[in-house]
């Protein structure tokens, strides 16, 4: 197990290093860097004032050089201008030059400064992050026991009137955008002319003008019943069709085996067949698609985060491509690398503990 984990560990070092170079190239592409000249700087730069800017703001010289200093392996940059000024990705403002460590990357814990917020980077993403990560854990909770229920339900009678129910109403919710089931949710449960909210302010079953809110910025700072509600089924609605259809199809195999049939033949109850034979193997495969959640979750939430207003990882994640934030950018780009790798080796070890003929092998 050992000796796995650590190829595993050294696999995902090598793939970090090659996508996060990757998106570094993209993101420092010279357009983009004019265009952040004249947005710190002056619409109306001339050409060579906007070389001189990119040069004085540590963005000149080899693309495999500036990713090393931003990566924190490579001393950072210094530059004394005409007034003999001296600035570098390493001093701060007002701190004496002298002092000013050698490596300043995100290694030794400096992500840069976010020049859309004003502010670090990492307080932009600590708090994005926060608000996504309890948004992730909602959909999760939501989402997980509920389509491993209708999955193995639907698996375990197929064929059947209620397989075939179950099994329309994941793909019908697995073919639906969030966009398009978000807009639905938000009129037919947050408005206040249409869809059941009037209705039931009518008969006196809800206080408020409407069951749910259609935003969830309140959310931000008080996580409620009303304003957390929708975006939860927005998200999770997708992933619950998608992970009943793969847990049904598990299922539906795992039912027509032999071991199975002997078990049944031996006078074994069907729930005991169930939960203690058929259960188990039929979530091998549902499990890596369940970890496959995470960074879909994390990554996906853009447009719910959008349409509800929510500034979390995905909203953050917008605006710094929007405003052409480039240290914003690398280090949402540096957070889903991260997640994408962590869940795939957490998905991998769990695979040798559910199948031990993996482990043998």
């Amino acid at each position: 197990m050992f000796p796995f984990v650590l190829r595993r560990l050294g696999l995902m070092l090598l793939t970090a290093f090659v996508l996060t170079f990757a998106v570094f190239c993209l993101t420092n592409l010279q357009p983009n860097l004019e265009k952040l000249a004249r947005s710190e700087g002056s619409v109306r730069m001339s050409d060579d004032a906007i070389a001189s800017w990119i040069v004085n703001n540590g963005h000149g010289g080899p693309m495999l050089k500036r990713y090393g200093e931003w990566l924190g392996v490579v001393p950072g940059w210094v530059r004394t201008d005409d007034k003999g000024v001296t600035r570098g990705r390493c001093i701060v403002d007002g701190s004496d030059p002298a002092q000013a460590a050698t490596y300043c990357g995100i290694l030794q814990g400096n992500w840069g400064y976010s020049t859309f917020a004003k502010v670090p980077v990492t307080t932009v993403l600590g708090r994005s992050l926060g608000h996504t990560g309890w948004l992730m854990l909602a959909v999760m909770v939501v989402m997980v026991p509920t389509a491993l229920l209708l999955g193995v339900l639907s698996g375990m009678r197929e064929g059947t009137r209620l397989d075939r129910i179950l099994s329309t109403l994941a793909i019908v919710t697995t073919a639906t955008p969030e966009y398009v089931s978000g807009v639905i949710f938000v009129a037919l449960f947050a408005s206040a002319t249409v869809g059941i909210s009037p209705h039931l302010h009518d008969w006196g079953w809800i206080t408020e003008k409407t069951l749910f809110q259609g935003t969830a910025t309140s959310a931000m700072d008080d996580i409620t019943w009303r304003n957390f509600t929708l975006p939860v089924m927005t998200i999770a609605l997708y992933g619950i069709g998608y992970i009943a259809r793969m847990t049904r199809a598990s299922m539906t195999e795992v039912m027509t085996q032999q071991y199975i049939r002997t078990a049944r033949l031996k006078g074994v109850s069907f729930r005991q067949v169930v939960m203690k034979h058929a259960l188990r193997n039929a979530l091998i495969a549902p499990f890596t698609v369940i970890m496959l959640q995470f960074p879909w979750l994390l990554n996906g939430v853009v447009i719910v985060e959008t349409l509800f207003n929510y500034k979390g990882f995905g909203w953050t994640l917008v605006q710094a491509a929007g405003n052409n934030d480039i240290n914003l950018l690398l280090a949402c780009s540096v957070v889903a690398v991260f997640v994408v790798l962590v869940t795939q080796l957490i998905s991998d070890v769990g695979y040798v503990f559910l199948n031990p003929r993996i482990r043998l092998a």
